[in-house]
């Protein structure tokens, strides 16, 4: 019987171009950079620098995973002063890899940096800027800026059934920030869906 678990060792492996630091992903994750395909892990991470864009060899890796049905999720560094953003990561994804769901959207401080996330969830916030992260809820504002992004986000995972993440269907693109860890326990709480290792 599998059970899930943050306390087993999942075999995490993290394929990206050097542009998107694969090495400090694989460190803060427990994880290992890979190069070639592993049939056997647990989880395939795709770390991408929206301004690097995703390299040939990345999505060529992306592509061999599809006969394995390996549980798979992009990764997006939001960095301070970055001309491409979150989105603009999420659209080449679309295109090159399978489409991709956004279960959270990043959140812009004062001085358009990106600071915290946004659930469509349940759309609460969370401010990665304070220590610890405050949680909050949406505003009206918010809310409604959202709206076609929660609707399309509701629409997608309507068709999935419960653990799409695990069985390697659905694709989840999540912010990631490893200065301020914003979007860190959000990738956790996907790899706690895995099943642990017996």
């Amino acid at each position: 019987m599998t059970s899930t678990s943050r306390d087993a060792k999942k075999s995490i492996k993290i394929y990206a171009h050097v542009s998107a630091t694969p090495e400090q992903f694989a460190l803060r994750l427990q994880g290992e950079v890979a190069s070639a395909v592993d049939p056997e892990c647990d989880v395939a991470i795709f770390a991408i620098n929206p301004g690097a864009g995703i390299d040939n060899a990345t999505i060529e890796l992306w592509r061999q995973f599809d006969e394995y049905q390996t549980p798979r999720m992009v990764l997006v560094t939001v960095l301070e002063g970055m001309e491409m953003d979150f989105d603009d990561a999420v659209l080449v994804a679309n295109r090159v890899f399978d489409p991709v769901v956004t279960p959270y959207l990043v959140l812009h401080g004062e001085s358009g940096d990106p600071i915290g996330t946004v659930s469509l969830e349940d759309l609460t916030t969370k401010d990665y800027s304070t220590t610890p992260p405050t949680e909050g809820s949406c505003d009206s504002e918010l809310a409604e800026l959202v709206k076609d992004f929660q609707e399309e986000y509701r629409d997608h995972i309507m068709e999935m059934e419960d653990g799409a993440f695990a069985a390697g269907i659905l694709f989840p693109a999540l912010p990631v920030n490893l200065a301020n860890g914003l979007g860190l326990d959000l990738v956790q709480s996907y790899l706690d869906q895995l099943p642990s290792r017996s």
